[in-house]
């Protein structure tokens, strides 16, 4: 516990300095806060921009951000120092995990409060965005481990940001995406939220996400077999 309360004070420090790590996380909060206080539409469904940014953010920030701290340190040698310190891999990754999910949880809790969720329905809200930011932190680290610097890492984690981050908005226009984009987890985690935020409402979205988080294990694990963290 101690290794990892040092790193996660150690990426506070890294995040402050940082100015790309640091808009990841404030970036859809604050378009959250702007856009449902100064736009209002005929015909608009409630809670449409932090909905929507909802999302965007799960796909978004938590796959970029860790992605980027793990090949940076590894293309420093930070990681080198760190395991020769006797700190483990496991409470490495651990501790920037946390400190990933728990960031961008502050910034869930700014969405839903500007959305106006109370009671249950917060509760949910806030269980559908840690598991959506869990995922995407695995999936941003499986990026960073398998990457062997920061540029590697970076052409990989565009595209997949992309594809998780603007798939449920595209599904909103088109027939084709709408059916291709089911197969991710970020689609489902939408289509809960579009739904009110209804439990009974899950049925076979949970199996769909379960199985994107099962998937990303595995790439991780593979990637981890193959590099490692040095």
């Amino acid at each position: 516990m101690r290794n990892m309360a040092v790193i996660f004070k150690k990426q506070i420090k890294d995040t402050v300095k940082n100015k790309t790590i640091l808009i990841q996380f404030l970036m859809f909060p604050m378009m959250t806060l702007i856009m449902e206080n100064a736009v209002r539409m005929e015909g608009m469904p409630d809670h449409f921009f932090a909905k929507l940014f909802s999302v965007m953010y799960i796909g978004m920030a938590p796959i970029t951000s860790i992605a980027a701290i793990l090949s940076e340190e590894k293309e420093k040698n930070t990681l080198r120092v760190l395991m020769m310190a006797n700190v483990k891999p496991w409470e490495y990754l651990l501790g920037v995990g946390s400190y990933v999910w728990l960031i961008c949880m502050l910034g869930a809790v700014v969405m839903g409060i500007t959305a106006h969720f109370e009671g249950s329905a917060m509760l949910l809200y806030l269980a559908i965005m840690g598991t959506g930011f869990i995922i995407s932190i695995i999936a941003g680290a499986a990026i960073g481990v398998f990457a062997k610097d920061q540029m590697k890492a970076t052409g990989i984690v565009m595209p997949v940001m992309m594809v998780f981050s603007f798939l449920p908005m595209l599904s909103m226009f088109n027939d084709t995406i709408r059916k291709i984009a089911k197969f991710a987890y970020t689609q489902q985690l939408n289509l809960i939220l579009q739904e009110d935020l209804r439990i009974e409402q899950m049925d076979t979205k949970a199996v769909v996400v379960f199985l994107n988080l099962i998937l990303f294990v595995i790439l991780f694990a593979a990637a981890y077999k193959k590099n490692g963290l040095e």
